[in-house]
């Protein structure tokens, strides 16, 4: 395949377009390191990553997940802030409810 083959198909106007040229500095290389994954896993086992990683159950992550996952907002049905911050409350308040539930509040 040739780079002006390439170019025609990756372009809108590749006559006109100037060359583009894009690197990426990462640092020093990990010569140890395999890939990506393994410098992450590297990151979390250290000690500092565990600390740093065991804050984040303590955070809203959890909350966002459920409220996207399990009650299916992936987006919101109406239109306007107001509409929208109506609908955002309303699913905090079921995963609120749903927390009191689950811990005893409910009898």
């Amino acid at each position: 395949m040739s780079a002006l083959y390439v170019r025609e198909k990756c372009l809108r106007k590749p006559e006109t377009t100037k060359t583009r040229q894009v690197m990426f500095f990462r640092g020093k290389a990990d010569k140890t390191a395999v890939n990506y994954s393994e410098i992450m896993r590297r990151a979390i086992d250290s000690e500092r990553g565990r600390q740093l990683y065991g804050k984040r159950f303590a955070t809203v992550e959890p909350v966002f997940g459920n409220i996207r996952h399990n009650k299916g907002l992936d987006r919101f049905a109406a239109r306007g802030q107001t509409k929208v911050d109506t609908q955002w409350k309303l699913f905090c308040l079921v995963h609120n409810i749903e927390k009191l539930a689950h811990h005893g509040y409910a009898q």
